[in-house]
């Protein structure tokens, strides 16, 4: 059941109702998070996230979201980034202009930075937006399940030796999916570089209109959490700064 809040915009505090004790100011750690909470679950159903265009192409991201991935692509510095899921094209053309923004062109190798973006179904309008784009020389689509074996070795054939290599999984966000994704990706990340499987907020918008109550359980943070627990899984640790 969602918890319920009363809100004093005189005192400016926020207190839970089956809580009156755990008082917190709204200019708090705490406080802000609750309302931070809010915010985020009130933006789900008007679907605030599809608002949004990278290179005038439909991102579907939260714009904190895309600030911190760019933040963290900066850090790592990645020469190869692979990415599952496309929809629109949006993220494909930021992972890639990012890229350009922080590589000069290497000479001796051309086709590097690049991104790999791998989605089950490329729809018309999606191929057309990034063929227009100046960016797609530096892209590469496979149009295939991200968990099929013949689109895995497709990406191997790709990856290079030296390449830094960042993984991006925003395709079927089930615990299933991202877990198989988890494990067939994991070992292409190069030392020091990350794996971001995105949506892992899908637990507190399972009781909000036009989700699933299932999302509780079934996300891409139930498939971390099982990936973390794995053999596969012990050269990563969660990255809490973001």
């Amino acid at each position: 059941m969602p918890l319920q809040f009363v809100v004093d915009t005189c005192a400016h505090t926020i207190v839970p109702t089956d809580r009156p004790g755990d008082v917190a100011s709204w200019f708090s750690d705490d406080g802000f998070m609750r309302l931070s909470d809010w915010w985020l679950q009130a933006s789900f159903p008007r679907k605030y996230s599809y608002g949004f265009r990278w290179l005038g192409v439909p991102i579907i991201q939260q714009p904190g979201d895309i600030l911190m991935m760019q933040d963290l692509i900066f850090r790592i510095r990645p020469t190869l980034m692979i990415e599952t899921g496309i929809a629109h094209g949006g993220s494909v053309l930021f992972h890639a202009s990012m890229l350009t923004l922080i590589h000069s062109p290497i000479a001796s190798r051309p086709d590097r930075p690049h991104v790999v973006a791998i989605d089950i179904d490329i729809r018309s309008h999606t191929r057309q937006a990034l063929d227009h784009s100046t960016l797609r020389p530096l892209i590469t689509l496979l149009e295939s399940s991200s968990i099929e074996p013949s689109a895995l070795s497709s990406v191997k054939q790709i990856v290079r030796a030296d390449d830094v290599v960042m993984v991006v999984l925003d395709s079927n966000h089930s615990r299933d999916h991202v877990l198989k994704e988890l494990r067939a990706f994991a070992p292409l990340v190069t030392p020091g570089s990350a794996i971001v499987a995105m949506d892992g907020i899908m637990p507190r918008f399972a009781a909000l209109p036009g989700a699933q109550a299932s999302w509780r359980v079934d996300n891409p943070a139930a498939a971390i959490q099982e990936f973390l627990n794995c053999p596969e899984g012990a050269p990563f640790t969660i990255d809490h700064s973001y």
